[in-house]
């Protein structure tokens, strides 16, 4: 008998909520890149396998960035061909974030069918990620869209500082939404919102999702990805879920943050997503226990804990 199985939430339905979440896994791209020291490629990939065992369906594996800027990523030429056995596991999406059109490159190459471009919704953060503004890494984004959607390739656009800036702080709602609405009308298929320091409240996600609609973007092209900086990264889940959005970004064991935002700690645990959305009724595919196993796993290789409250829970038992 798996720990989840000893220690399962009732099952306890609400109004108003999507029948079922599809998780977009980081933690094996956002969780590993904010690690100090260089995991294996090995140990990355069976990370990534063990995920897909586990009923996860869209694991983001890798980044095409430069070495110099994320060197914890470098191995993503010797990672990617290791990953061709996982779609055995199932009908399995393994996204890759590009940067420019030279990562596009380097992406399209090993056979890669889903990409992700990264922008900001401030001009501070975009200059410091990007080193350019925020109009300009939207020129950059520009021709990686439009020749990934030529080769058939999904995209999808994270957002990052949709709620709060550790140097300009609290975002209005406008400004996202303009950039959201130019991201979105380069041609990308999906949008992830990034709370990148982890400062959203339920009403304020509700707001910036209502803005979004308004100006033409659709709920079901909608995704989150939230941080548990001051305790609030299930309760914005759950405010986005009752809007209707049904695409959660979550990291395995609770994994990651952001390199450029020192102020950013972990993302949502997927294991503490899942048993919020067990107790729900809301359909995952995920194995709770299987997931569990594999962050437990991984933690002995990085030689600490997990962060996530979940997975502590459950390993004790």
């Amino acid at each position: 008998m798996s720990t989840a199985d000893r220690a399962l939430p009732m099952t306890v339905p609400a109004d108003g909520l999507p029948a079922r979440v599809r998780i977009h896994e980081v933690g094996a791209r956002d969780g590993l890149q904010n690690e100090k020291g260089i995991v294996p490629t090995e140990v990355k990939a069976e990370f990534i396998r063990r995920l897909a065992v586990a009923g996860l369906t869209t694991i983001e594996a890798t980044s095409f960035v430069h070495p110099k800027w994320v060197p914890q990523l470098a191995d993503a030429e010797q990672l990617y061909p290791l990953l061709g056995d996982i779609a055995d596991v199932g009908d399995v999406s393994l996204p890759v974030l590009v940067p420019n059109e030279r990562g596009l490159d380097r992406a399209l190459a090993l056979g890669a069918r889903s990409i992700a471009v990264f922008g900001s919704a401030t001009e501070t953060f975009a200059r410091r990620n990007l080193n350019r503004t925020v109009d300009e890494s939207l020129a950059m984004f520009a021709p990686v869209v439009a020749r990934a959607r030529a080769e058939a390739v999904r995209v999808r656009g994270y957002l990052s500082m949709c709620f709060g800036d550790p140097w300009e702080g609290a975002v209005p709602v406008p400004q996202v939404v303009r950039v959201a609405k130019a991201l979105m009308d380069l041609g990308c298929d999906e949008l992830s919102l990034g709370d990148t320091i982890g400062v959203a409240t339920p009403g304020h996600v509700e707001a910036l999702l209502t803005g979004l609609n308004e100006a033409g973007v659709p709920t079901d092209a909608i995704g989150v990805h939230f941080h548990d900086t001051y305790g609030q990264a299930l309760s914005n889940t759950l405010a986005a879920l009752r809007h209707g959005v049904s695409t959660v970004d979550a990291s395995a064991g609770g994994l990651g943050g952001c390199p450029y935002a020192k102020s950013a700690t972990g993302n949502l645990a997927t294991e503490d997503l899942v048993w919020m959305l067990d107790g729900l009724g809301i359909e995952t595919g995920v194995d709770l226990g299987e997931l569990t196993a594999t962050s437990v796993w991984l933690a002995g290789h990085l030689g600490r804990p997990s962060p996530s409250r979940t997975v502590r829970a459950l390993a004790a038992q």
